[in-house]
């Protein structure tokens, strides 16, 4: 007798693929969030892994302490900057000049909104970490010269281009871009000058070292 039984198929369940760098950037993203909003001293990995939505176990798989978590949050986010940039770039959206491309970064840096001052104050607790710790002293140490130079080289550029003056010197000039980053960004956060104040002055700026040439002729 022919059997009418139903053939039931078997289904082989897939192992999810854990995206192990978006899990990281995601707990990162949780830290900046709160550091805005409580200060790093009042945040525990506790804190982090309810903001982040994970348990306690997972956030400690990926970073065993809140200094780990700290690092690998300022290192993220000079490379963010570095890929919005590059994005901006590739999409036309910036023209390819050096000062644009100068401007840019700035606009970057400055904590221009509430991305931008938890980014901000996250480089503020970073800074207070390096004063005591070698590690930390060493990553902050790596980071400030690349752009440095980076200013430089499009300053050298201007100047071959004719649009900053031959007798600047790009390394003060990339130093006082910095300065004038690190003390607009300081103003907004303290509420002192408004972002839009403080983008001002770096224009003001910007267009005079961008403009010194073709004043003097």
């Amino acid at each position: 007798m022919r059997s009418h039984g139903k053939h039931r198929e078997r289904t082989v369940k897939v192992p999810k693929q854990v995206d192990h760098a978006a899990r990281r950037a995601e707990i990162a993203e949780a830290l900046t969030r709160l550091t805005a909003t409580r200060g790093l001293e009042g945040v525990s990995l506790r804190h982090v892994a309810a903001e982040a939505g994970m348990s306690m176990g997972l956030v400690q798989h990926y970073f065993k302490t809140k200094d780990e978590m700290l690092l690998f949050a300022v290192e993220r986010r000079s490379r963010v900057y570095e890929e919005r940039i590059k994005a901006q770039l590739e999409a036309g959206e910036l023209p390819s000049t050096p000062k644009a491309i100068i401007r840019a970064i700035m606009v970057e840096i400055l904590p221009l909104d509430e991305r931008g001052r938890g980014d901000w104050l996250m480089g503020v607790a970073f800074f207070i970490r390096a004063i005591s710790d070698p590690s930390f002293a060493a990553a902050f140490t790596d980071g400030v010269p690349q752009l440095f130079e980076l200013f430089a080289l499009l300053i050298r550029q201007g100047q071959e281009a004719g649009d900053v003056d031959k007798s600047a010197d790009p390394m003060h000039e990339s130093a006082i871009l910095w300065a004038l980053a690190d003390s607009q960004g300081t103003n907004i956060v303290m509420k002192h000058r408004t972002p839009d104040e403080a983008l001002s002055t770096v224009d003001y700026h910007l267009d005079r070292l961008f403009g010194a040439a073709q004043v003097k002729r």
